[in-house]
């Protein structure tokens, strides 16, 4: 199936908010997430609530939780019907966006 016909989503915040939601519905997955990042649920749940540096911050290390291990980053692109590409491509803007305006490049 190709892909590059598909509608991309624009905003790397909502794309990490839904593949949040895709390794939350996971229990051995959230398990790993919570492991490797060593972020509480009571934590993450907080962090997402704050202000837009802490959830730029929660959302960025769930990104490299997905980047460093190919198979949940190929799932998760399937699950959301995007490229894996578009995955990596929100990894790097979370990771380099200073603001919303660098996000349109």
């Amino acid at each position: 199936m190709l892909r590059d016909s598909l509608p991309q989503p624009a905003d790397p915040e909502a794309l990490a908010l839904s593949a949040l939601g895709w390794v939350l519905g996971d229990e051995d997955r959230a398990e790993r997430l919570i492991a490797l990042t060593g972020i509480t649920p009571d934590e993450l749940r907080e962090r997402l609530g704050a202000g837009q540096a802490s959830r730029r911050e929660v959302l960025t290390a769930l990104m490299d939780f997905l980047m460093a291990y190919e198979p949940d980053l190929l799932a998760c692109a399937e699950a959301l019907d995007v490229a894996p590409d578009v995955l990596a491509d929100a990894h790097a803007k979370l990771n380099h966006a200073g603001n919303a305006a660098d996000w349109g490049a």
